[in-house]
């Protein structure tokens, strides 16, 4: 990749961070919910809030940790040798947002669904990981994915076509820059966006589907 690409796509990688998803996907949900049904504003707040803390904060703070006692060379995590640790630690922050948005909350069906399986996508990578470097920024991106169609399988309306479109743009671009990066191979990059949809997204088709 030339000067302009390589900065272009460190920047998109940073922007797309895995662990900064979840927060953009509950800022999304949220602000649709509040367009299509009364929503407390605390509610609201206690939602993104509680799911940035939980979901980035805590996480990144657990690997900045890990990097200051030298476990971890990067925020990256570019070494897949070193990722088992940070993993851990996230699913961790991810199973309490699941219980957060599930028993406190009480989230809409389709976030519960959404969180539920976006923590059990952190514990695959994890596993995954110790084999092969499968890309957590596709998992995290393909998971999104899934979430929105989720939104509109749970809110019965017809999806938003733009954005479903928009963001498998956005994941064929992401895939691009880590593979450009030499981050990741492109088998890793597709594994890792399927495995995000498919975590989110084919469990809630499927129970809507049998019930």
């Amino acid at each position: 990749m030339n000067r302009i690409l390589n900065i272009s796509a460190k920047a998109l990688s940073i922007i797309l961070y895995p662990l900064l998803i979840p927060t953009y996907g509950t800022a999304l949900f949220c602000y649709a919910l509040s367009r299509s049904i009364p929503v407390p504003t605390v509610w609201l707040l206690v939602a993104i809030i509680g799911t940035f803390i939980l979901t980035s904060v805590l996480p990144i703070t657990a690997i900045w940790i890990l990097i200051r006692q030298g476990v971890v060379s990067d925020l990256q995590i570019a070494d897949s040798g070193e990722r088992t640790m940070p993993y851990i630690y996230t699913l961790f922050g991810f199973a309490f947002w699941s219980y957060l948005m599930i028993s406190i909350l009480h989230a809409p069906l389709f976030i519960d669904f959404i969180t539920i399986g976006a923590t059990i996508a952190i514990g695959l990578i994890a596993i995954i990981n110790r084999r092969w470097k499968i890309s957590a920024h596709l998992t995290g991106l393909g998971g999104l994915t899934g979430g929105v169609l989720c939104y509109y399988m749970g809110v019965s309306s017809m999806p938003s076509w733009g954005l479903v479109a928009f963001l498998f743009v956005l994941s064929a671009i992401l895939m691009y820059a880590r593979v450009g990066l030499h981050a990741h191979t492109p088998d890793q990059v597709s594994a890792g966006w399927l495995l995000g949809i498919a975590c989110i997204f084919l469990p809630y088709c499927i129970y809507q589907y049998a019930a």
